[in-house]
């Protein structure tokens, strides 16, 4: 019987570990048991949470890598460096700004935020006859809670706009310009909350709980969240990472019998799309997704990184990078500061024992040439909207960067199979007669003319709150619920007319779908107030 070999581009890749000089030794990790990364990156800089006295601290060093920013650091680190010490506890995670290579944030035990921004000459003198370390000063603090910040993240399309879940279960959003007070708070989590993730254009945010539950919310509302279900059975360290624009999200956790698990759940309900089981190994696991469609999965205490490429709902194993050294913890770079010129479609950092090591995951390719088809375009360091427009309602895209020519696009419906992006600077096209350049979707005018419809995306999907009795009803929307249907003419005076309406027919699909993204926020905002109210109704009665 004939063998079947599933076709792809990802099968052959492999990941290579640095040279020992490309990484860094010395590293004195922090000994907390809190559950989280321990190292995380940006276009720049890597920040590793410390072993320190005296407080809580955490170093900011230049990337170790061939394409460092600073190329001349010393791999192994002195006994003493600079640091970030301002924290008076142990800080408990990190989180670089998207837009900014050079801003990171961090959280600790002692409740507090802090924003740090990293000059280019912090790096000038090391190693030089008389150096003096001088630590890092915060450029501002956040009293965010009373009790510990165990995760802060920044918002993904929107400058200055960061979350942090602290011990008293919930989670905070805060505008960066005016940090007196949380622009918005997220309840309704029963235990300690273990991760958070934001969906591509930051109107939804998923975290998972120790609690087992699985929950979905609109950042922006705030309160309790809109869809609920239940999660992994065990109550070890749960992990949530968004599927790029996929509508799906993917889970890590535990069964109740101590198997470790992956879940896929598409977001219109949270239903479970599949579950698979990995091994029975007792450390976290760390899921990262790469827009190539693929899925790193990396476990507390494994020397193993598995990578699987997803496709019609399934994962599908690649290929396993194989380690003697357990790793404490993992991040990996943003796909922009990648090295195209050597294929490489992935990068992590490893911490493991005392060291610091870049993993480079390589798709083996002879030619020369920039490889589009395993580079779609990357996630730009310039924010789509600003804090302000983010709390009051607005949303936007990613913008996109192609890693062939640096070029700065608008975001498409998919970054995981656009291939031409819509440049960010394009005005709309008049609907005149005059011949307009040629079209990326249409050639030549159809001979017969076609209905093109627009489906409702699932993550546009209008949110249903979940209750304990029965699911709140939604109003109906004639706009927000019917396809929208647009034809273009099926007389064309010549190839430069039809052009011109068929770009006139996307710009029209445009506003229209941004006229049901705005009846679906009303949607939203209109079923909180009813739970709200239903609540405040039944807590009287009992009273």
């Amino acid at each position: 019987m004939s063998r079947f070999v599933r076709a792809s581009k990802y099968r052959h890749v492999f990941g290579q570990a640095a040279k020992k000089e490309h990484g860094y030794e010395n590293v004195k990790v922090s000994g907390s048991a809190w559950d989280t990364n321990l190292v995380s990156a940006s276009g720049r800089y890597i920040s590793v949470n410390w072993n320190a006295s005296g407080g809580g601290a955490f170093a900011i060093l230049p990337l170790p890598s061939p394409f460092a920013a600073v190329p001349n650091f010393p791999y192994k680190l002195p006994d003493v460096i600079p640091l970030a010490r301002s924290h008076t506890a142990p800080v408990l995670d990190t989180d670089w700004s998207p837009h900014n290579d050079s801003i990171v944030a961090s959280g600790g035990e002692d409740g507090k935020v802090m924003i740090w921004k990293v000059e280019s000459s912090a790096f000038e003198d090391w190693g030089q006859d008389h150096w003096v370390p001088q630590d890092f000063d915060p450029v501002a603090r956040i009293d965010a809670s009373p009790r510990k910040i165990g995760q802060v993240l920044f918002h993904p399309t929107a400058s200055n706009v960061l979350a942090s879940a602290s011990g008293e279960h919930t989670v905070k959003l805060w505008d960066l310009a005016d940090t007196d007070r949380p622009r918005s708070v997220l309840t309704g989590h029963n235990d300690t909350i273990q991760c958070l993730a934001f969906n591509p254009t930051g109107t939804l945010m998923a975290t998972t709980c120790r609690d087992k539950k699985l929950r979905l919310f609109d950042p922006r509302t705030g309160g309790e969240a809109v869809r609920i279900t239940e999660a992994h059975g065990g109550i070890k360290g749960a992990r949530v990472v968004w599927m790029g624009d996929l509508d799906k999200i993917v889970t890590t956790g535990f069964s109740k019998m101590s198997d470790r698990q992956v879940s896929i759940w598409e977001t219109g309900g949270l239903g479970s799309v599949k579950t698979m089981t990995i091994d029975q190994s007792a450390g976290v696991i760390m899921p990262f997704w790469s827009d190539n469609g693929i899925l790193f999965l990396a476990g507390k205490g494994d020397g193993n990184i598995r990578y699987y490429e997803y496709e019609s709902d399934s994962l599908f194993a690649l290929a396993e990078h194989k380690s003697l050294d357990p790793q404490r913890g993992i991040c990996f770079l943003p796909r922009r500061a990648l090295n195209v010129s050597d294929c490489e479609i992935a990068r992590a950092y490893k911490v493991s024992g005392s060291s610091v090591e870049p993993i480079a995951f390589i798709v083996p390719r002879k030619a020369d040439s920039f490889q589009s088809d395993i580079y779609p375009a990357a996630a730009s360091s310039e924010p789509s909207l600003s804090a302000s427009e983010f709390f009051a309602g607005k949303t936007a895209a990613l913008k996109l960067v192609s890693l062939e020519n640096g070029a700065v696009f608008n975001g498409a419906q998919s970054t995981s199979t656009s291939s031409v992006p819509t440049p960010a600077s394009a005005p709309a096209p008049a609907p005149t007669p005059t011949p307009a350049p040629a079209p990326t979707a249409f050639s030549a005018p159809p001979p017969v003319a076609k209905a093109v419809t627009m489906p409702t995306p699932v993550s546009q999907a209008p949110v249903v709150l979940r209750s304990e009795s029965a699911p709140v009803p939604r109003p109906a929307s004639p706009i927000s619920e019917s396809p929208v249907i647009l034809t273009p003419p099926t007389q064309v005076d010549g190839e430069g007319k039809a052009t011109v309406l068929e770009a006139e027919v996307d710009r029209l699909n445009g506003e229209l779908r941004a006229a049901r993204e705005k009846i679906r926020n009303m949607e939203l905002q209109v079923e909180g107030l009813k739970a709200n109210a239903k609540k405040a109704a039944q807590a009287l009665m009992e009273a």
